[in-house]
């Protein structure tokens, strides 16, 4: 009896001061890890390539891909961290350290934080292309964009130290017994979080690409209107670089819609159960949320033209050939 008592402690050298295990843990873990496993190095792999691509071809130095390129370094920490998480998630137990836990709820918020600082970014830069076209190229810089990227990742590590002092300063202070890996925020925090962290972005986001998708509407209806009044357009650039705005903005506002759909329960999840990082209540969310990070790269592919064609000169490794950072991809 007492054998089969210390089999669901986490630590069973510690007797009462080792955390249990979840009784989720005992069976079907190992499927879930190769599910797990398999879908992280996905993640990993495929947010490489849009690394990769927009860092070496100079045809895709734009701010709106410097944008993208700091979203696919989110999903890349993602896809590092969902293996512990999920370890965690299915055993209840944290087998590596207080330090560790600490540096693994550090990356966690980081992560979040980041990516919706640039979800509102790229809201920020679709609603300039769209709505008010003529200061776009005035007003969206490459150097304007590092600026804002930089900050976001700033401010986002300077939120993660402020909410998480506590626990960077005293690593394992609130855990309840050995092997627990928790946050716990008071009320006051945990709204003042959700406020800053989820209400807040969500409703810029959505007030940006509600207006994005009010006038990109009524220019489809404009452009459809006057080719088939059979117009000829003056300006046929001008025509063309419109249609690839209307094309971009469809494209990163399916990108945005997907990243709220896998993000929102996890946050709406947390905010209810507030005590444990990852309960058994968020298992789904989580791996909901971070197969977002997966996702993305899969949406590049479907809707743009250079992503395929940076991809196949990357996995052809064309791109070691002298030269290859001028080639066109679009």
């Amino acid at each position: 009896m007492e054998s089969a008592n210390q089999s669901e402690l986490c630590f069973p050298q510690l007797a009462n001061l080792s955390c249990k295990r979840s009784s989720s843990s005992l069976s079907g873990v190992e499927p879930l890890m190769v599910l797990v496993a398999s879908i992280c190095i996905l993640t990993v792999l495929l947010n490489l390539l849009v690394v990769v691509a927009i860092s070496h071809f100079r045809q895709l130095h734009t701010p709106t891909n410097l944008l993208l390129l700091s979203l696919a370094v989110t999903d890349i920490l993602v896809g590092l961290l969902m293996i512990p998480a999920t370890i965690y998630s299915s055993t209840s137990c944290w087998f590596v350290g207080d330090f560790l836990c600490c540096l693994f709820i550090l990356m966690l918020v980081l992560v979040m934080s980041a990516s919706v600082g640039n979800m509102v970014l790229i809201s920020a830069d679709r609603y300039v292309a769209i709505c008010k076209p003529l200061h776009y190229n005035v007003k969206i810089t490459w150097k304007r964009i590092q600026v804002c990227v930089s900050l976001c990742w700033f401010l986002s590590l300077l939120y993660c130290c402020i909410i998480l002092n506590d626990q960077l300063v005293h690593p394992g202070k609130l855990n309840s017994c050995y092997g627990e890996c928790v946050i716990k925020t008071e009320l006051t925090g945990m709204i003042f979080d959700v406020l800053l962290t989820f209400a807040l972005p969500l409703s810029i986001i959505v007030t940006l690409y509600t207006r994005v998708f009010v006038v990109a509407v009524s220019q489809a209806r404009a452009m459809r209107s006057q080719v088939t009044g059979g117009k000829v357009r003056r300006d046929l650039a001008s025509f063309r670089a419109k249609k690839s705005e209307l094309k971009a903005a469809r494209s990163l506002g399916i990108l945005i819609l997907v990243f709220l759909l896998c993000f929102s329960p996890y946050y709406v999840s947390s905010f209810i159960e507030g005590d444990t990082l990852l309960s058994q209540f968020k298992q789904i969310f989580l791996h909901l949320y971070s197969f977002n990070s997966c996702a993305n790269p899969i949406i590049y592919a479907l809707f743009y033209p250079w992503f395929r064609k940076a991809v196949r000169l990357i996995v052809t490794l064309q791109i070691f050939r002298p030269g290859s950072r001028e080639t066109k991809v679009s």
